[in-house]
């Protein structure tokens, strides 16, 4: 689990260390930038996790595959993902560019230099959406298959590349905050361009196959809706925030950002955990799922409370780096106590969550989802704006909404229904 789980945490800290890192270098143009920044990479982020069933509803699937002794099968699964991947990706692409004006300002409450900015960033960012969700679908067949390894390269190369090019193009370059977009994408492109490359190199017949597209989209409708409901949730939050004011939403975008990065880290658990399962159910061996079931949870819950330990320590060193500005620090301060109260409860909730989406039980965690998002973290967020709770308000939201969904997965995996895999990842 460890072999697997190591490289999975360099491939999903590499986004989000990147975000923080370019969260950083915006931060350093004024409020207003930063502000455009949480606003339309709020929106892109949202297209990208509403989408996230290219990687892991791939990975379910070829897990089976190869679990079963069909390696080719399970590459197949990553070539009608990446052809899923980019017709998806130039949807979200002409949804952005017809309609970034009239969602970031939605987003950010109106008309003002915050919407904007965000507008100018979304639109050039939005270039590099098609390439992301290839690089979704590459994870996703490469994860199936055990192969770890060559993501770690791919992902690592286009990161370093916009690690290199944002500050750069953002102040020596006088772009600004497009300098920022500009290198999202040559990032993008360069990760998209190595997972084809990957593919070829398998010598797979490029077809669409229709059937095989849709038994996909099967697994992808409830991870779609998940994922729909979940984003939803934080783009209202983040609607709730602006309202607040340019320091609440700051501190908001800053704290988010990190709640991202670290919920990825701890995910690193359940990419392994998502693969392992997968295998061991295709190979007909349901106890050594559930003792990975088991040794997952362990390890989510273990890593949740270091984090969380680590955070408090760095309360007072972190945030400065994002902005000097002390109306943002202040409430960034208040923020710091959620953000790291709850990393026990995310740690071992997102490790039960790849348990569950290897097993393919994907129907049952969709309703876990939408039911804790409506049920604890919507309503707060809503009642934080004329209850005037602010940002404390938008973060119980959040904590109690893990906390709904980490009793009801661990109900869930105490049980057997989970070993019986859907039609939908066997077919």
């Amino acid at each position: 689990m460890l072999a697997l789980a190591l490289p999975a945490l360099v491939v999903l800290a590499a986004e989000p260390l990147y975000l923080l890192v370019d969260t950083a270098v915006v931060g350093n143009l004024g409020t207003v930038a930063l502000g455009g920044l949480a606003v339309g990479g709020g929106l892109l982020a949202w297209a990208a996790a509403l989408l996230n069933f290219l990687a892991y509803g791939t990975t379910a699937r070829a897990a089976r595959r190869a679990g079963a002794g069909d390696r080719g099968g399970a590459v197949t699964e990553g070539v009608q993902a990446t052809w899923l991947a980019l017709a998806l990706g130039l949807v979200v692409l002409l949804v952005f560019q017809v309609l970034a004006g009239p969602l970031t300002r939605l987003l950010a409450g109106g008309d003002g230099a915050v919407a904007e900015a965000g507008e100018e960033w979304l639109r050039t960012a939005s270039l590099g959406a098609p390439l992301l969700l290839v690089s979704l679908a590459g994870n996703g067949w490469l994860r199936g298959v055990q192969d770890l390894r060559r993501p770690v390269r791919f992902v690592l190369a286009g990161s370093l590349l916009s690690l290199v090019l944002c500050p750069v193009l953002v102040h020596p370059a006088g772009l600004g905050l497009v300098g920022s977009a500009v290198a999202n994408v040559a990032g993008q492109a360069l990760t998209a361009t190595l997972f084809v490359r990957a593919l070829l190199r398998e010598g797979v017949v490029w077809r669409v196959r229709p059937s095989a597209v849709a038994r996909q989209l099967v697994i992808g409708r409830d991870l779609l809706l998940r994922a729909a409901v979940l984003q939803i949730s934080f783009l209202v939050a983040a609607g709730v925030a602006a309202r607040a004011g340019t320091a609440a939403l700051g501190a908001h975008q800053i704290a988010l950002q990190l709640f991202f990065f670290l919920a990825l880290v701890l995910d690193a658990y359940a990419i392994a955990a998502q693969t392992l399962v997968g295998h061991a159910l295709g190979a007909q061996r349901p106890e050594e799922a559930r003792a990975t079931a088991r040794r997952v949870a362990l390890w989510g819950l273990g890593t949740g409370c270091l984090v969380g330990v680590v955070l408090l320590a760095l309360r007072d060193v972190v945030p400065p780096l994002f902005t000097d500005d002390p109306a943002v620090l202040d409430q960034a301060a208040v923020v710091w106590w959620f953000l790291a109260g709850f990393q026990p409860l995310a740690g071992l909730v997102f490790a039960l969550d790849g348990v569950l989406m290897g097993a393919g039980d994907v129907g049952y965690l969709r309703t876990v989802t939408v039911g804790s998002a409506l049920g604890g973290f919507l309503p707060l967020s809503l009642l934080a704006g004329p209850l005037d709770l602010g940002l404390p308000g938008v973060w119980t939201g959040l904590t109690l909404f893990i906390a709904l969904r980490l009793v009801a997965v661990v109900v869930r995996v105490a049980g057997d229904r989970w070993l019986s895999a859907p039609e939908s990842v066997t077919a």
